[in-house]
């Protein structure tokens, strides 16, 4: 770029030793170097690849193969390095040369070596080949539970009749679901036939589906690239109702009903504002799938089949704002992504612009500037307990070797971004010009990974009067991406005043603690009437000035607690965090009665670590006896650091990420309530300024338990366990099936003989027809396990 202001954006990362310039050629894409993978995917082409396998839920095993389509770059390349974790087990590697399909496949030799403690790398000796010339690498192998694959027993589902199983793999956990180049700069098509017991329905983030009831087979395409990280699946008991013609709703039978009663009518018309700011809709399907309160995150925007917890099914105006944003994504972050972790703003500020700008035109812009009041409020919450000066609250931060990319997800990554998205529209002075620039910034690089470099480039291009001004006053490009603290703008909210000015008289009342309001003054405020935006802003303030006086909170427990009880958990949460954070134990048995309902972890950690902060540490571990059994193993193991630890006022900053806790994902501008770990978790999901309500803005909360910490340590046990199914053997897994507990064990033995033999069956039969996965179907190929006649497609089920 010529503009002085855009010439740093280069993501060369040689920029120092060449004095600041890009050495690359101007007719080549500057390469870039993802520090969170240990594959040489800039060696290779990946043209598609294809998985195959059997879900065992009695063992707790996926296993089958995969095909990878690759084409080397240049000649001399000797080795594929491929992103894998120590929870997944190879069998075999093997090459076949679709050029010699009357060729045996040839086998090959292949390493694992340690890489960080999210992963491995699988290193596989290539013959020598030329460049360009098409190979196809068939991989065996299973895998158990590592960060990217959730196990759930059937006391952990909704329903509690079948077990569960899915898969999250937001940042770097897919490599623990298959091997992989396990970066968002890569991109490719990819399918799927996946195998299942009788009973079980399986979805994927596909295009396409097709399933044959007989054999109990589940085949998919996705027929557009996408990163590794966007590849999901889910099994268990789920059921169905069309919203629309080109949107589902999936659930467990037992939550059916209440996800269509809040969803009907509603994703069309998102999906058709969105289509007249941001063009067309890209990926044809726009399903949703409800996983229960487990699911680490608050939402997922894995293309056509997005993924949310449950949970949030109470809070209307929040799970608006959460399918709302993963839509957003469908456009940004999915069809154009960010190229590296490090600027992951690239998908999530521009998601969360877009989000807002669908929600200004259905529902009107003071409802959008309220929520944008909130997130914002957060923000500065959150920055004033960092500090000015911390690096977390850059957009562009260096991700150093061995750093989770997870550490980077924080609300500046959502909010920052959007006030720099915003900034861009103030710019060009005209936000309907703004959104032609965003539909073709969206043609040009849809399916595509980008760089920062990328956005501005084309913004200039498309607004050539500020590339001709640069010296244009607040033309700081740089300045935005680099430097730390607040947004340089944030955009006018006044719109939002008659909704915000309520809640801020209303506070005024309630801020001298030695004088609460007199009764007659509060006549002319009805919160039952109030959004639950308002309500929520409301008690975001009241947090900040915790602890309150027992006598103030008794005030307001007279005048609200009622209501609040009556309301949803977002609401009910805030206000129970203002009673621990207060000590006012009139209150505590609601504390009892919300942890012993909500099993999610971004409603229970929150108030754990409340509780263990203080004078309530012995409550938070009677409350904890009574519902362990009711928690992920993942969550129930933070619980347990949490409680048994010495942390002062901070409570469980740190117990967050204990025992192989993932990274949070701050998601789909839902506000979650953890408090900020002040190491280099300051920006998770838990960005929360000591606890008080935090935005989980942008989509995606949570990354939770062995989610994003690639499971370093694997959800406590699941190491020891991968570590015996790679010496091989059945052994661990029947080890592992009898461990589960005793209200599971008739279901898992009814199932178990089936399931082994036919795993035994496809391996067998996998062995002895290595030369089988050449011949895989691809996105255009018809079935080659069963005739069309046999098959029906999942959208016509």
């Amino acid at each position: 770029m010529s503009s002085p202001h855009s010439r740093s954006l280069c993501c060369c990362r040689s920029l120092s030793a060449s004095g600041g310039q890009c050495t690359a050629l101007p007719s080549e894409r500057c390469p870039l170097v993802d520090v969170a993978s240990a594959s040489n995917h800039a060696h290779f082409h990946l043209r598609h690849f294809h998985l195959d396998l059997q879900i065992n839920f009695a063992l707790k095993v996926m296993s089958g193969w995969m095909v990878l389509d690759v084409s080397p770059l240049r000649s001399g390349v000797q080795t594929l390095v491929l992103d894998c974790h120590p929870s997944v087990l190879v069998r075999s590697v093997d090459l076949k040369d679709p050029e010699r399909l009357q060729d045996p496949p040839q086998s090959l030799v292949f390493t694992s070596e340690s890489f960080s403690e999210f992963g491995s790398a699988l290193k596989v000796v290539l013959p020598e080949v030329r460049a360009q010339r098409e190979l196809q690498v068939t991989i065996r192998y299973s895998t158990t539970d590592g960060p990217a694959v959730w196990w759930l027993d059937p006391e952990l589902t909704c329903g509690q009749t079948r077990p569960l199983v899915f898969t999250q793999g937001h940042c770097v956990c897919n490599r623990s679901f298959f091997p992989c180049f396990d970066t968002p700069a890569v991109k490719s098509p990819y399918s799927a036939t996946i195998r299942v017991p009788d009973g079980f329905t399986v979805l994927m983030s596909a295009s396409r589906s097709s399933f044959c009831r007989d054999e109990r087979v589940f085949q998919f395409w996705m027929d557009e690239p996408v990163p590794s990280y966007l590849v999901a699946l889910v099994s268990g008991e789920l059921q169905h109702h069309d919203l629309g013609p080109r949107s589902r709703v999936w659930a467990e039978p037992c939550l059916l009903s209440c996800a269509v009663q809040k969803l009907e009518g509603s994703v069309e018309r998102w999906l058709s504002v969105a289509e007249q700011l941001f063009g067309p809709y890209l990926w044809g399907r726009c399903d949703l799938v409800f996983l229960p309160p487990s699911f680490p995150i608050v939402a997922m925007e894995n293309p056509c089949l997005t993924f949310i917890i449950s949970s949030i099914l109470e809070s209307s105006e929040f799970l608006l704002i959460d399918v709302v944003h993963e839509i957003a994504h469908g456009w940004f972050g999915n069809a154009v992504t960010n190229a590296t972790w490090e600027e992951m703003w690239l998908s999530e500020g521009l998601a969360t612009y877009a989000q807002r700008r669908i929600t200004a035109k259905a529902y009107g812009e003071a409802f959008t500037c309220l929520e944008t009041v909130v997130r914002l409020d957060a923000l500065h919450r959150q920055l004033r307990l960092l500090g000015d000066n911390s690096p977390v609250s850059k957009l562009h931060i260096k991700l150093e070797p061995g750093v989770n990319p997870s550490s980077l997800m924080n609300l500046f990554t959502y909010e920052k971004g959007f006030c720099f998205v915003s900034y861009l529209c103030e710019l060009c002075g005209d936000e309907s010009r703004f959104d032609r620039f965003l539909r073709d910034y969206i043609c040009e690089f849809q399916f595509k990974s980008v760089v920062a470099q990328d956005l501005i480039h084309c913004f200039l291009q498309h607004f050539p009067e500020l590339h001709s001004a640069p010296s244009r006053t607040g033309l700081e490009f740089w300045r935005w991406l680099t430097s730390c603290g607040a947004p340089l703008f944030e955009p006018d909210l006044s719109a939002g005043g008659a909704l915000t000015q309520p809640v801020y008289n209303l506070l005024r009342l309630w801020s001298d603690p030695a004088r609460p309001p007199d009764p007659q003054s509060l006549v002319t405020f009805d919160l039952s009437s109030w959004s639950t935006f308002q309500i929520v802003l409301f008690l975001d303030r009241l947090l900040d000035l915790a602890p309150l006086t027992h006598e103030l909170m008794s005030r307001l427990s007279a005048c609200y607690s009622a209501l609040f009880d009556a309301l949803n958990a977002e609401v009910q949460i805030r206000w129970l965090q203002l009673v621990v954070r207060s000590l006012f134990y009139a209150e505590l048995p609601r504390v009892r009665a919300f942890l012993l309902k909500h099993t999610s972890r971004m409603y229970t950690l929150p108030l754990y670590e409340d509780l263990a902060s203080g004078a309530m540490k012995s409550s938070a571990a009677e409350y904890f006896s009574q519902t362990q059994r009711r928690l992920h193993p993942n969550l129930r193991r933070s619980l347990q650091t949490l409680l048994l630890s010495n942390h002062s006022a901070g409570g469980g900053q740190g117990a967050n990420q204990s025992e192989g806790e993932p990274e949070a994902k701050p998601e789909a501008n839902h506000i979650e309530t953890h408090s900020v770990n002040q190491n280099q978790d300051a920006g998770k999901d838990q960005s929360q300024n000591g606890g008080i309500a935090v935005i989980q803005n942008g989509g995606k909360a949570v990354q939770n338990a062995a989610t994003q910490n690639g499971g370093q340590k694997l959800n406590g046990t699941a190491t020891n366990q991968s570590a015996e199914t790679q010496n091989g053997g059945e052994a661990a897994n029947h080890q592992a099936a009898e461990t589960r507990t005793n209200q599971n064990a008739a279901f898992f033995s009814a199932q178990k003989d089936t399931e082994l033999s036919n795993q035994n069956a496809t391996q067998t039969q996998t062995a002895n027809h290595s030369s089988a996965s050449s011949q895989l179907p691809r996105p255009s190929s018809p079935f080659v396990h069963w005739s069309q006649k046999q098959s029906i497609a999942l959208t016509e089920l």
